[in-house]
């Protein structure tokens, strides 16, 4: 006779459960639930007042987020659904259940208490000698925004549609004051469509302002620039073509995202899609333990433009690196000047690699390569030809890109779930932390 094990789903328990029992020792909510502990509660957004409905401790809150977020569990509806699901997720919400819009609003609210807790784990692991400041690498990475494409918009376009939508506005509005004199009209739908319009209308609005600022701020930028050709030019008494008055008007071809402003038309390379992205930076710790010490997101395709206010962030919070490993997005020679002069040794590729393969499908090059002219970049050339420097450098593709794999493809974090610079930055520096956790968690079990 087959002998099977006895199963009733309306059994109870003889003692209350305890959920520790069902989660392994080696799990990482263990080390989650000890690392927010530490964080100063005085960081948390909190209702001081003491009086309305009861709040969720905000470290339960954050456990909640990391744990889940270390487990590839982003969208706050389906966090909630998990403390109902899963029996880690259960014991580190303490068999309580926040709903989605809590666990919203406190991604949202709380990156001062974020930071605290990245700064917390990465002085955990130098507590545990895994982490010391020596070498870093720093990268970045195109991560999707939580917008499309197709919802960017020209700065031509933009003004025809917003003349349309004018001339529709008015004529809606007066179709809707006839239809409440004479009738004939469903005078419900009038609202409803005219309301669209309008709701269309004000984002054009707000986007061509965006455009004509930022266009405005550019040309306050290239100012001193054209005085100074000018000067040149009326040096040369009129010798020359004039130069221009930087434009204040924005291009044609400019365009603005209607869902999430800030994002902007990016692709990883020239063989890509252009793709609604941020550009996700992080600085990873190259001299064993692999940990990200530092975050920042920048709204441009390349990596130069954040490279110095990155490196002064991690300076400020953790302390100043020896070395700093960067690809040739980062050859920028004012940038490497100031870091040098901080006492930073900076090895950044100053060329693209050929990537010469063997059997080559490809026609071959007629042109010969550019021919490196300013001294900094003859100087880093020459530095990166020592045999110290190209041992330090090996170093910085096997540390900071497989950071963004696991990122990616084992946490499957590709697209950010909030809008806006600032609260993408927030959900970045989550993500790090996340992923500190479980990085650290693995290290101390090894």
């Amino acid at each position: 006779m087959v002998n099977f094990i006895s199963y009733d789903r309306s059994q109870g328990f003889l003692l209350p459960p305890d959920l520790v029992d069902w989660v392994c020792d080696d799990d990482l909510v263990h080390f989650v639930c000890s690392a927010v502990e530490r964080v100063d509660i005085g960081t948390f957004k909190v209702n001081w007042r003491g009086h309305g409905k009861a709040q969720y401790h905000p470290r339960m809150m954050l456990g909640l987020l990391i744990y889940c977020y270390a487990h590839g569990i982003f969208s706050s509806r389906r966090i909630e659904r998990a403390t109902h699901r899963d029996v880690s997720v259960r014991y580190i919400s303490a068999n309580t259940h926040p709903d989605h819009d809590t666990i919203a609003t406190f991604r949202r609210e709380n990156l001062e208490a974020f930071s605290a807790a990245f700064a917390d784990v990465l002085l955990m692991a130098k507590e545990l000698n895994l982490l010391k400041l020596g070498m870093v690498s720093i990268d970045g990475t195109k991560i999707d925004a939580n917008a499309s494409k197709i919802k960017s918009v020209r700065y031509d376009r933009a003004q025809a549609l917003r003349a349309k939508l004018s001339e529709d506005i008015a004529d809606l509005t007066a179709r809707a004051e006839a239809a409440d004199i004479e009738g004939g009209e469903d005078p419900q739908s009038l609202p409803a469509e005219l309301a669209r319009r309008e709701a269309l209308k004000t984002k054009l609005d707000e986007a061509c302002a965006r455009l004509e600022a930022d266009a405005r701020a550019a040309a306050a930028d290239a100012h001193p620039e054209y005085e100074e050709k000018l000067a040149g030019w009326k040096a040369r008494k009129g010798q020359g073509r004039k130069p221009k008055p930087p434009d204040e008007t924005p291009p044609a071809a400019r365009q603005a995202n209607l869902t999430d402003p800030d994002s902007k038309l990016m692709r990883k390379s020239k063989r890509h899609e252009f793709r609604q992205a941020y550009n996700a930076q992080a600085v990873v710790d190259a001299d064993g333990s692999q940990l990200v010490l530092t975050t920042n997101v920048a709204q441009t395709p390349g990596d130069g433009p954040t490279f110095e206010e990155t490196v002064i962030q991690l300076c400020e919070t953790l302390g100043k690196p020896d070395t700093i490993l960067g690809d040739a997005g980062y050859a920028n020679g004012d940038t490497v000047a100031i870091l040098e002069g901080m006492g930073i040794e900076v090895l950044v590729a100053v060329s693209r690699p050929d990537n010469e393969r063997t059997y080559d499908f490809r026609p071959p090059n007629a042109k010969p390569p550019p021919r490196t002219k300013a001294a900094w970049r003859i100087a880093m050339k020459e530095k990166l030809g020592t045999e110290d420097a190209k041992a330090k450098y090996k170093r910085r593709k096997c540390t900071v890109e497989p950071v963004f794999g696991i990122i990616k493809n084992v946490l499957g974090f590709t697209r950010f779930t909030l809008r806006g610079i600032e609260k993408v930055k927030t959900e970045w520096l989550l993500v790090a932390l996340a992923y500190n956790c479980k990085r650290l968690c693995n290290l101390k079990a090894a």
